[in-house]
């Protein structure tokens, strides 16, 4: 017996690629955010490390980091950019999905962040599929915060809801140490300054002089959590700064986008994490 082949429909018109498709909005796989200029990467080999890493926990094996590169730099060439926000997706098969939109940088203004009662789950993995975040980073701003700080019933912080968080007790940067997603910012950052990872409460936001925020747009102060309010330190700041700068700027290599079960998608709108 011959079974039928998958049959999709996007607003009434059949999808060109059901199969695909249907392995997208399935829902399971992960990604990284980069941001490149110039046809370079901050942090370049953390992002394929991360990809091949948990292309290994997801599906049983490894992404070679090659293959990422051509198809890193085949999208930006057929994008026309030197200058982008990107994103590579992982799916089940190891279908590979490149995003290219305009390059976004973190808002210069001190963010304000609304705690809510949410983990990610598997926090170590950039996974998509991030119906929680997205609606706790909904609700946050509709109540006119600019971000979701993610908390446990306890009141343990985690992360923001696209964000690393860290704090100043005026000695140390403390990353806090409850499950989150390591991001590559932070993983450049935390080498390079005074750092230390312990838990960190709401309870105990007090006891802190500041903090700040980053991503892979980069890194912004805080002034905000719930009701407590924070001064932004200019010297704290500049450090955290200095510090992300001196991170090399890392090449893509150059050569043919694409490939086979290889699909390169090109987006306009702005990178959020």
């Amino acid at each position: 017996m011959t079974t039928a082949p998958l049959h999709v429909e996007i607003d009434g018109s059949p999808a060109p690629d059901p199969e695909l498709l249907a392995t997208l909005m399935g829902g399971y796989g992960h990604f990284t955010a980069m941001q490149v200029r110039d046809g370079r990467v901050r942090g370049l080999g953390l992002h394929l490390d991360r990809l091949d890493r948990s292309t290994h926990e997801l599906f049983g094996t490894g992404i070679d980091a090659g293959r990422l590169r051509v198809l890193l730099t085949g999208a930006l060439e057929a994008a026309g950019r030197r200058d982008a926000a990107v994103r590579v997706y992982v799916y089940a098969g190891v279908r590979v999905v490149v995003t290219v939109r305009e390059p976004a940088s973190m808002p210069a203004a001190p963010q304000s962040l609304k705690s809510v009662e949410y983990w990610r789950p598997a926090a170590h993995i950039k996974h998509v599929g991030g119906f929680g975040q997205s609606y706790h980073g909904d609700a946050a701003r509709r109540a006119g915060f600019d971000e979701a700080l993610l908390t446990s019933s306890h009141g343990e912080i985690a992360e923001g809801a696209v964000t690393n968080i860290a704090f100043w007790d005026g000695t140390s940067v403390v990353w806090p140490s409850a499950p989150c997603l390591t991001g590559v910012t932070m993983a450049l950052l935390e080498p390079r300054l005074p750092s230390a990872r312990r838990p960190v409460t709401l309870a105990s936001l007090r006891d802190f002089r500041a903090a700040f925020v980053t991503n892979s747009r980069g890194i912004a102060p805080v002034e905000r959590i719930d009701e407590v309010r924070f001064e932004v330190d200019e010297e704290l700041m500049g450090r955290v700064y200095a510090a992300y700068a001196s991170a090399p700027w890392e090449p893509l290599e150059a050569g043919r986008s694409g490939g086979p079960g290889s699909p390169v998608w090109h987006e306009s709108s702005t990178d959020a994490s």
